[in-house]
């Protein structure tokens, strides 16, 4: 007889085109191509959302119309009962859920289930979990879970000892659109960024900062990928200081990696991360690098300064501004830069990680105890 194949339900909120999405839908094609049975859960459908293959079966887990009432309480609770009849009716071997409430949601739906949990923690913890009651939650409920993935170790520094012991850290895969040579060519004078446009990716400051040097170097422009609710106050900021024709707010992209592969810099604002893939994509492509050194340290555990790229202070415009210059009056030190950016690819290698995914998922299948 066949051994039935276990199965696996990747839980989030949606397949927005994020960095936690990415993640998730990577995993979920990984563990589909090598023979799982693989389900997302989300617990709604975003505008625009990343493909899964037609082989995998999405559910949407949040209440209907006609299950929606008044009540806020009955409906989270219509909720969590919605989502444990999922649970109870796909009978996976293990749900892997993402993302700050989804965490909790997960483990108090799977309770006294076979199946087994493991939460993971995409940001900086005290940003996805910002509230008290929040915090109070992440580190109580997750001594419960199967299993903890955390991007940094400077994230396990949230939590008490106990559930630090329980927790692993994963690298995420670098998608092989961006495993390419470096090019090697005349650069096109664009600083690109890419992310949402929203308070914590902080591209203001990267316009600001590019604003007080733009007149000594005309040729250069601002290129920001990316959409959100912070549009209009950039695109109003860009107006004001004379920035039209020199930053341009260029919206969501499907192919990243060909708008920014041949750009002559990138910069990463933000005030936090977790494992920015924009910024690990950015190095693996081969261009030279500046971000923040950001909580919870995943900067710093892709850059050496001045090595592989630059770390400078969050928030501090001016050493943004100074590094720009530097930048853009050494580009020929920038090639090297970018070169020894780009051996990441080597270490965020896909094969190589989802072999540790893998690993990792398995062991936590395997195991023989089960939680209450």
């Amino acid at each position: 007889m066949e051994k039935q194949k276990r199965s696996i339900v990747f839980y989030c909120g949606s397949l927005a085109r994020g960095g936690t999405e990415r993640v998730i839908v990577n995993l979920a094609e990984h563990f589909h191509k090598i023979g799982y049975r693989v389900f997302i859960v989300t617990q709604f459908k975003a505008e625009a959302e990343y493909a899964i293959s037609s082989d995998i079966t999405r559910i949407l887990s949040d209440l209907t119309v006609e299950e929606n009432g008044r009540n806020r309480v009955i409906n989270f609770l219509n909720r969590l009962k919605k989502l444990r009849r999922i649970f109870k009716a796909l009978q996976p071997d293990m749900v892997f859920s993402c993302v700050g409430k989804n965490n909790f949601m997960a483990l108090t739906a799977s309770t006294f289930l076979k199946t087994k949990v493991v939460v993971s923690v995409r940001a900086e913890p005290c940003v996805e979990y910002y509230t008290k009651l929040m915090r109070f939650l992440a580190k109580t409920m997750f001594i419960f879970a199967d299993g903890i993935v955390l991007q940094t170790k400077q994230a396990g520094e949230f939590f008490p000892r106990p559930i630090r012991r329980k927790a692993v850290i994963l690298p995420n895969s670098l998608n092989p659109r961006f495993q390419r040579p470096r090019y090697e060519g005349e650069r096109e004078k664009e600083i690109v960024a890419v992310g949402r446009l929203d308070e914590n990716k902080n591209h203001a400051m990267l316009i600001r900062a590019f604003g007080k040097i733009a007149k000594d170097f005309p040729d250069y422009r601002v290129v920001i990928y990316g959409d959100g609710t912070g549009h209009r106050d950039l695109e109003k900021m860009i107006n004001k200081l004379n920035l039209s024709d020199k930053v341009v707010l260029a919206g969501r992209t499907d192919a990243v990696e060909e708008k920014i592969y041949k750009s002559s810099l990138f910069v990463l604002t933000s005030d936090a991360e977790g494992m920015p893939n924009a910024l690990l994509e950015a190095m693996a492509l081969g261009l030279p690098v500046i971000s923040t050194d950001c909580p919870c340290g995943g900067p710093r555990e892709l850059i050496q300064d001045g090595v592989n790229g630059y770390l400078i202070p969050v928030r501090d415009e001016e050493a943004l501004y100074e590094r720009l210059r530097y930048c853009l009056t050494h580009m020929s030190e920038m090639g090297e830069i970018g070169r020894r950016a780009a051996e990441i690819q080597k270490r965020l290698n896909p094969e190589k990680v989802n072999k540790k995914w893998e690993a990792y998922f398995n062991r936590v299948m395997s195991d023989k105890g089960k939680r209450c």
